[in-house]
């Protein structure tokens, strides 16, 4: 049996580049089903798709997966816009059946109040000096490719998956400290908003934890961390990550009920004897 979800949020999917692990989301929202499927921005590549990136198969599959949970599941999908795909700006806002699509959202539940958002929107360099913003998602391009023959090598080794960017952002002073400051700021803005936490994604950092009061999550990404933000019907928020998941459990096999099989008659069968006459069939 599937786990159902009151809401599940991911973001950061950024299909069309080669980094974005497309089977891996869709395989993911196969183990589950929910009332709600937050896509909290970035889930299509336009910088990529404008410069190097491809549309494949399996990036058209993800979305045949969550228009399978809208058409069987009844979902209703919430895509939020992000700063990689800003073209949504065009048609925002739009609602066609159980799909809005939005800049950002209040989102209810449980008594508590959350502002969801992808988060760009408070990045100053994103914002305003949007070249510096380019050159750092180059930045981030390279260390993805590097990051794949890292772990080619890793794995022929026989060794753990290891993020190199994740790494990176651990070691780098300036880095530690904008996300830092990056997260006070985002609980600032929701407190300011009456809300009782906040939901965004944008740094690829998948976090759950209060800052001053405020819940700050994020839902990580699916380049890398692989992971989303799961809430249960009592309210209660979980971060779930895909290599955590083990794919191998199958549901118990149900028991097959025995009164409504008919009885059936039972057949024997014996050698003919010999000296029986036959008819002649010629």
């Amino acid at each position: 049996m599937k786990t159902n979800f009151k809401t599940i949020v991911i973001s950061d999917v950024h299909l069309g580049t080669k980094g974005s692990k497309a089977k891996e989301v869709a395989r993911f929202l196969k183990q589950y089903t929910c009332e709600n499927l937050i896509l909290n921005g970035d889930i299509i590549d336009g910088w990529q798709l404008r410069k190097s990136g491809s549309w494949k198969r399996k990036h058209t599959r993800f979305f045949n997966r969550m228009l399978k949970m809208i058409e069987k599941d009844h979902t209703k999908v919430y895509y939020l816009r992000g700063n990689h795909d800003d073209f949504l700006d065009q048609i925002l806002p739009l609602q066609i059946g159980n799909l809005s699509i939005q800049a950002d959202m209040i989102y209810e539940s449980c008594g508590k109040k959350y502002f969801i958002t992808h988060g760009d929107i408070f990045d100053s360099v994103t914002t305003n000096l949007r070249w510096i913003a380019y050159l750092g998602d180059m930045g981030y391009t390279f260390l993805l490719w590097l990051n794949r023959l890292v772990n080619y090598h890793r794995r022929k080794r026989g060794m753990p998956y290891f993020s190199l960017s994740q790494f990176v952002k651990g070691k780098v002073k300036t880095a530690v400290a904008y996300v830092d400051q990056y997260e006070e700021e985002l609980a600032k803005m929701a407190k300011t908003k009456g809300c009782d936490g906040i939901i965004c994604g944008h740094i690829h950092k998948a976090e759950n934890r209060t800052i001053d009061g405020i819940t700050y999550l994020n839902s990580g990404d699916w380049v890398e961390t692989m992971s989303a933000l799961a809430e249960d019907h009592d309210g209660n928020w979980q971060l779930i990550f895909y290599n955590e998941i083990d794919f191998r459990v199958k549901p118990e096999p149900r028991e097959t009920p025995t009164e409504n099989i008919p009885e059936l008659k039972l057949v024997a069968f014996h050698r003919i004897d010999n000296d029986i006459n036959l008819p002649n069939f010629f």
